[in-house]
């Protein structure tokens, strides 16, 4: 995987923890969903870079309720190619939920 890659997948989970560490949004429209809400064929149906953000959001909300503060990008990246084969396997479970069997 080259620099570039890595940069952009850190910078996602950056953004992902921020997003998730800021608190509840009071307002609901339309656009509003619950992590509960996605399954794994939603996630694999995102593309190119939505995809990525939506994992990088999974990663930064598990590791928020965790309380840790720290992650290894390699770990990260095997646990991702994890999550994508759990899904196009089981693509009607919870995508938090097969998330967290990965991170165990």
């Amino acid at each position: 995987m080259g620099v570039s890659r890595r940069i952009g997948f850190g910078a996602g989970l950056a953004l992902a923890i921020i997003i998730v560490s800021s608190g509840p949004i009071s307002a609901q429209d339309a656009n509003t969903r619950t992590v509960d809400q996605y399954t794994c064929k939603d996630v694999m149906r995102e593309h190119g870079g939505n995809r990525d953000v939506t994992i990088a959001f999974l990663h930064g909300y598990l590791l928020g309720k965790s309380g840790r503060a720290t992650f290894t990008i390699d770990d990260l990246h095997k646990q991702t190619s994890a999550f994508i084969e759990r899904c196009l396997d089981n693509p009607s479970e919870r995508a938090v939920d097969a998330m967290s069997k990965i991170k165990g």
